[in-house]
């Protein structure tokens, strides 16, 4: 490693080291971050399910997007203020079909999941019977302790069943920037860490120590993206979130280069700040960066490093699937990258 990119390295564990390790712990997965809600994370989970069982299990997938969304939607109304006289409000509003709870409009997607008929499948009305445990909670909780209330695991616990029965593939699956477990909670949660070798990365001690002690049977090192600790395609899987906007030019080539060298068969890349149609444009904040990325000059490294890439923008994805016109970020992007040859 260069001099530019072990002084960049310093600069990004300052950047980390310098918060409490209880603000680490808790502030990715909180709100519409929470992993059991997060498209992002969703789409995350499964596209390694994918990599094991195809696309034997496209109804629980939509399920828990659903879900994802309905639960996110009423996280957004509990921090906007709304409460318990509110929520009876909604749960009036769906029960007779109307499109607004007393002028608050419903979105489509929470509309569908809960006007189920008997012909519904299981998925469906899991997700129903989810979001009105949901409800109950908000009318009866002031303030409302969301994240807490059991329904929330209801998907996660729905996949540990499936994927019960599921013999471990023994594959490598290393995650860079794992922060304190933030997106492990759910992998464990699920049932999906028992059927790889998984690996957790990050440059930040606290951050590693955090997840040790939520997760002490699990592998966290502290471990630095610009010289990845594992030879080449020495992971079969790899997924990353929310890296690449905060390096500098030499320290994103470096990045690229090293999640591609090791990658033995696809990763999976989770982006909060891209833009279609744009060049990169490169931004320091005190001693990282906040970059916004150009979709087509990522897809082009990585394409250039022999991966084939399906650039998803989660809204567009979101509003063609599922009717959601209020998803959180614009610029919130998903690559998922198949090693060729």
């Amino acid at each position: 490693m260069d001099a530019r990119l072990r002084a960049e390295t310093e600069r990004l564990a300052r950047s980390w080291q310098r918060h409490e390790a209880a603000w680490l712990r808790d502030y990715l997965v909180a709100s519409v971050e929470d992993p059991r809600l997060s498209p992002a994370s969703v789409l995350t989970r499964h596209f390694l399910i994918e990599a094991i069982l195809g696309d034997r299990e496209l109804a629980l997938m939509e399920a828990e997007l659903r879900f994802a969304l309905g639960g996110c939607w009423l996280v957004k109304q509990v921090e906007s203020g709304a409460g318990p006289e509110d929520f009876a409000a909604v749960r009036h509003a769906l029960a007779v079909g109307a499109d607004n709870a007393e002028g608050e409009p419903l979105p489509a997607y929470l509309q569908e999941a809960w006007a189920v008929g008997p012909e519904a499948g299981d998925e469906a009305r899991l997700v129903r019977g989810a979001l009105e445990k949901l409800l109950d909670h908000l009318e009866r909780t002031d303030p409302p302790k969301l994240a807490e209330e059991p329904a929330m695991n209801t998907m996660l616990a729905a996949w540990r069943e499936r994927l019960a029965e599921i013999e471990p593939t023994g594959w490598e699956l290393l995650e860079p920037a794992c922060g304190s477990a933030n997106d492990y909670r759910a992998l464990a949660a699920c049932g999906l860490d028992r059927l790889f070798r998984y690996r957790g990365l990050d440059l930040s001690e606290k951050n590693i120590a955090n997840a040790r002690a939520l997760f002490p049977q699990a592998r966290f090192e502290v471990g630095n993206v610009f010289a990845l600790p594992a030879p080449d395609r020495g992971c079969e899987l790899l997924f990353v979130h929310d890296l690449f906007e905060h390096l500098s030019p030499e320290g994103l080539e470096a990045a690229v280069g090293e999640v591609c060298r090791v990658t033995a068969r696809a990763m999976c890349l989770g982006f909060f700040n891209m833009r279609e149609g744009e060049p990169t444009r490169f931004r320091p904040v005190e001693e990282y960066h906040w970059n916004t990325l150009g979709a087509e000059e990522m897809r082009d490294r990585f394409e250039r490093r022999g991966f084939a890439v399906q650039v998803v923008n989660l809204a567009a994805f979101l509003r063609e699937a599922f009717g959601c016109e209020d998803f959180h970020n614009p610029g919130a992007y998903l690559f998922r990258c198949w090693r060729q040859g």
